[in-house]
């Protein structure tokens, strides 16, 4: 049987993590890179690592994530975040092979009420967004047979995250004020990974297989206060730290960058080409916690 392997980025982040975890069939191997074997603002070297072997499909999971910090270091945003995609949709496009890309609900202003839908108009409120925003155009452009999958509020037992943030902070204090009108879904990093997993398969098999952009996160509409008091409840049936949460408005904790105040994104592009249906946030975030913590108790 012939290996079909699939070039990964961000090998470690909490993503890339999560897709060397997934059970990929047999017969498929993950190659996962970081900064350390590719450097994303090389554009050349890019282009080299796609051409390197017969790749299956590309994951492009890797970013520049800082939100705030992108407000003040613009061009290495940029190139991380929209020259590197460029550079693999081209890649990918020139050797006839599948890219997945990943962004972010970011790309919207948050002012919508309800959930965005994939064809929403976009108009990011700061770097970060606008320039997740030009890596999604890039690969649109490209001529690379793609699926653009955006995300939101990714979390896990890896890496640096709201949920490990909360039970460190929530170890030491006895109240936390959390935002409270934020509003949006838990992703749970393994979900996605399934996710992107299932159609970087269907996309290296099914010449077919449905393309363009989709949403992926967790199931549910809550605040970051909602999600923040839901951690500590069930981080407690585990013997884990508790904590209450005191409700904030967004004034009240400013930051470099504006966050969108509605970050919740639709599922039914995702679940109408894919048949993927997210399951419940209370459920992955579980998960995560009989990972970090234990089970119930």
């Amino acid at each position: 049987m012939s290996i079909k392997q699939v070039l990964v980025t961000g090998a470690g982040g909490q993503l890339g993590t999560e897709l060397q975890r997934c059970a990929w069939p047999e017969g498929w191997h993950v190659v996962a890179i970081d900064q350390a074997d590719l450097n994303l603002s090389d554009t050349v070297a890019i282009a080299a690592k796609v051409a390197e072997r017969p790749w299956a499909a590309v994951i492009n999971g890797a970013a520049y994530t800082a939100v705030d910090k992108a407000e003040s270091d613009v061009v290495t945003a940029w190139a991380v975040n929209a020259l590197a995609p460029a550079a693999f949709g081209e890649a990918c496009a020139k050797a006839g092979i599948p890219l997945v890309q990943v962004s972010t609900d970011y790309v919207f202003a948050g002012d919508k009420q309800g959930a965005w839908e994939v064809n929403d108009p976009v108009a990011p409120l700061g770097v970060y967004g606008a320039s997740k925003l030009g890596g999604e155009l890039a690969v649109r452009t490209s001529g690379a047979r793609h699926a653009i999958v955006r995300t939101a509020w990714v979390v896990s037992a890896h890496g640096a995250n709201f949920v490990k943030t909360m039970l460190r902070v929530g170890a030491d204090r006895e109240t936390l004020s959390v935002v409270d009108d934020q509003r949006g879904s838990p992703t749970s990093a393994a979900d996605l990974a399934a996710a992107l997993m299932h159609i970087a398969i269907r996309l290296a098999e099914d010449g077919t297989a449905p393309t363009g952009t989709f949403h992926f996160s967790n199931a549910g509409d809550i605040s970051w206060a909602e999600f923040a008091t839901e951690i500590f409840r069930q981080s407690g049936e585990r013997g884990g730290p508790i904590a209450d949460i005191v409700p904030i408005p967004t004034s009240a904790y400013p930051t470099p960058a504006q966050r969108p105040a509605n970050s919740l994104l639709s599922h039914e592009a995702i679940r109408t080409a894919y048949g993927i249906a997210p399951r419940p946030w209370e459920a992955a975030l579980s998960d995560i916690l009989d990972e970090l913590i234990g089970t119930v108790k």
